[in-house]
């Protein structure tokens, strides 16, 4: 059965297109009006193996790019958890993967459990000597990837051990880290035999 979804979302905000294959070959079309993003967007689904297209049609970012930022994270985790299906049968449900940029290092661990929770671990040092870049900053990566953790009903750590002071660095860090742990926590364990992957017998 393949694992695909389709998703429209449009508010007074955004109008945002988007659709997903989990079983793919990392291909992507994005464009989010956003280029940083975009470009993280696309390393999210190189690694993930995920065929993934987003087309934002309408956004305010004449004004700044928070309600697109956010908006793109609730569309993408609705997305994947409308391709997953009912009840996510049959998948690892947890997944884990670190991903290293020079001296930083970005750890992912995901748990697709239907309780949305994100925990970013970042020092407040680290906070002050990271450098925002093309109007995208630490708070914007916590927005998209909370919208993302609520879509997905998923719980979400992430941590960036050592950041550098480029931005970039960090982010591609979290994006690429994201990618592999959301592959493994999707994949379909044989073991499971389209057995729903939690002693309660749902996840919702």
């Amino acid at each position: 059965m393949e694992r695909k979804a389709q998703l429209e979302r449009k508010s007074k905000e955004t109008e945002i297109l988007a659709e997903v294959n989990i079983d793919g070959k990392g291909l992507s079309k994005i464009n989010t009006n956003i280029g940083f993003l975009d470009h993280m967007l696309e390393l999210f689904a190189f690694h993930g193996y995920f065929d993934l297209n987003i087309d934002v049609k309408k956004s305010d970012i004449d004004i700044d790019i928070h309600h697109t930022n956010e908006d793109i994270g609730i569309v993408l985790g609705k997305l994947f958890k409308k391709a997953l299906g009912e009840n996510v049968s049959g998948i690892k449900r947890f997944g884990s993967a670190f991903a290293p940029m020079e001296s930083t290092l970005g750890r992912c661990i995901i748990d697709i459990c239907g309780r949305p929770h994100l925990q970013l671990g970042i020092s407040e040092k680290a906070l002050f000597i990271i450098k925002d870049q093309e109007s995208y900053s630490i708070k914007y990566l916590e927005h998209f990837l909370e919208s993302f953790a609520k879509g997905l009903g998923a719980t979400i750590n992430v941590l960036i051990e050592n950041p550098d002071e480029d931005l970039h660095t960090c982010v591609e860090s979290v994006f690429k880290s994201l990618g592999l742990a959301l592959d493994i926590a999707t994949a379909i364990d044989p073991r499971r035999k389209g057995e729903v992957p939690s002693t309660k017998g749902i996840i919702d």
